[in-house]
């Protein structure tokens, strides 16, 4: 009887794939995130209309800010979407690249995967390639000065390329200028903390109407109406402490047995309140920004002194405030003397759009600046905000390499070349995989000709026989439809972004494709493991 009874290894609402089934799934899943995100890529991109389960919209071409909003289920196409993350983390732009060439691999390792060909020998074909990638991309990477205005513009503009603001030079004048305020040097190495630069956006105006400020402003109105609208020469108190009497953290009973005694009570209140502004005034400051609360009857006293004050500034905005304008952040009111304070030219309510922002401003050396992006829309705002973050994180990482390549496709182009004599020399099966791996490097000058309108194949012939005249620069100049010195042309990239794209993408590929079996709970059985916790997969 015991040998007719089935063997239950899985409860029930669980499935399983296995073999060849699993990776045509797993391939399919991402090659489907990759193809969701190609028609973005370059400066002929077209953009995504992203709308959520209420009703907000997102309009963008920006890879990572895509496939966050997108609601994947599927786990192999969560993996491809961790590529783009990591991109964005690690060096702050390259994506969609990424993305892409993920997919790609992934798709040619399927088709080496019917010809019969073992997942082992395509991942160790794969890793190869990625190495050889990579030593071709730093061999040929071209050295610059990161700190000449002239190269910083040319990165920051192939950075905006497509964003809706890659036309606006005065935006790429402010970039430039943000980061050459905020940058430091460290151990012989220019770096620069891109958390120091702020940025602020507001509806109204155009692109053309944003402005850098050498300072921090503040998303902030000035507590009191009777207080100053703006302060010239200010000394500024950071207080990290609350301007208002607090509960005590026990249990406590007052009682009150007549008027006077109660009159007692609130002058005596007051008197501590009071005192609480006067020390502001005595030690000097004439702006303060509060971290905590200011009590109601602090708010009249500060006013009545001309103090300028914000309550309830960000941690973040603090520390901003404290690098743009030297001073300390005090943690305790009694602390509060001149030498914590910092200085500033000029602290402003200004009225921006429809709302009141506090400008900090005319710093000397400020450490701490803020770019205000205006533009006609929010949806237009947002798009140039991600332009900016890409093209502060372009710099960043030339500035910690000093080096760059060109764009347009040109070192996947010539990266492939190299791989294809490469894969001659190593022979084996393994050689066809580098060689799929040469071919999904070229998916990139492929999709910028294909999003332009051009015909890709016709592009790829002329790169690739260009390529072999000895131009590795070449890449796809889409303002003419043809092969051209990209280098020539200004376009720059940090070499470190298309080392992390191949790299990342490398061994995206590499783990899906050696995954043979998904076991996975169906929604059914994680309903009802909640209801009964007995309910598990052993």
């Amino acid at each position: 009887m015991a040998e007719n009874q089935p063997l239950v290894i899985l409860p029930e609402g669980y499935t399983r794939t296995i073999g060849r089934d699993a990776q045509r799934n797993n391939i399919l899943a991402a090659r489907i995130i990759a193809e969701t995100i190609r028609t973005t890529l370059g400066p002929k991109g077209m953009d995504k209309m992203l709308v959520d389960n209420l009703g907000d919209v997102i309009i963008t071409n920006d890879g990572v800010t895509i496939l966050k909003e997108m609601q994947v289920e599927h786990p192999a196409a969560k993996m491809i979407i961790e590529v783009a993350k990591t991109q964005e983390e690690e060096v702050g732009d390259g994506t969609t690249t990424a993305v892409v060439i993920a997919g790609e691999l992934l798709k040619r390792a399927e088709e080496l995967l019917d010809q019969n060909i073992h997942p082992s020998v395509i991942a160790r074909g794969y890793h190869m390639a990625s190495k050889h990638a990579v030593e071709t991309l730093r061999k040929i990477s071209i050295k610059v000065d990161p700190t000449k205005e002239e190269t910083m513009k040319k990165i920051v503009k192939t950075a905006m390329i497509g964003k809706n603001a890659e036309a606006n030079e005065h935006l790429v004048d402010l970039i430039v200028r943000a980061v050459k305020q905020v940058s430091v040097e460290e151990r012989d190495k220019i770096v620069i903390d891109t958390n120091n630069i702020k940025i602020e956006k507001r509806v109204g105006g155009g692109i053309e109407d944003s402005e850098l400020v050498e300072g921090v402003v503040l998303d902030k109105e000035r507590v009191h109406p009777n207080m100053p609208k703006s302060v010239e020469n200010a000394r500024i108190a950071l207080v990290n402490d609350s301007l208002e009497i607090e509960k005590t953290e026990i249990d406590a009973q007052l009682r009150i047995d007549s008027p006077e005694q109660m009159e007692a009570f609130i002058k005596q209140e007051e008197s501590m309140l009071k005192k609480m502004a006067d020390k502001v005034r005595d030690s000097g400051a004439n702006v303060l920004f509060c971290q905590k609360g200011i009590d109601d009857v602090v708010q009249h006293y500060l006013a009545k002194y001309g103090i300028f004050a914000v309550r309830r500034v960000s941690e973040s905005d603090m520390k901003k405030l404290s690098k743009a304008t030297g001073a300390k952040i005090i943690t305790n009111l009694d602390d509060l003397e001149e030498s914590v304070l910092g200085r500033a030219g000029l602290v402003e309510e200004k009225k921006i759009g429809t709302e009141n922002m506090v400008f900090v401003e005319k710093c000397t050396n400020a450490k701490a600046v803020t770019l205000l992006i205006r533009g006609g829309t929010e949806h237009v705002i947002d798009e140039v905000g991600r332009a900016v973050e890409d093209a502060l994180g372009d710099l960043k990482t030339v500035l910690k390499s000093g080096r760059v390549v060109a764009g347009g496709g040109a070192p996947e182009v010539e990266a492939a070349r190299e791989l294809r004599k490469y894969a001659t020399k190593v022979g084996g099966r393994e050689q066809l995989a580098i060689e799929s791996f040469a071919d999904s490097l070229e998916v990139i000058p492929k999709t910028l000709a294909e999003n332009a309108g051009l015909d890709p194949i016709d592009m790829l012939v002329e790169l690739r026989a260009t390529h072999e005249k000895g131009d590795k620069w070449a890449g796809v100049d889409l303002e003419n439809g043809e092969a051209a010195d990209m280098e020539k042309k200004g376009i720059l990239e940090p070499l470190m972004v298309k080392i992390q794209a191949i790299k990342s993408a490398a061994e995206a590929a590499v783990m899906i494709l050696r995954i043979d079996d998904v076991i996975a709970a169906s929604k059914l059985a994680k309903d009802k493991e909640q209801q009964n916790p007995e309910f598990k997969n052993y």
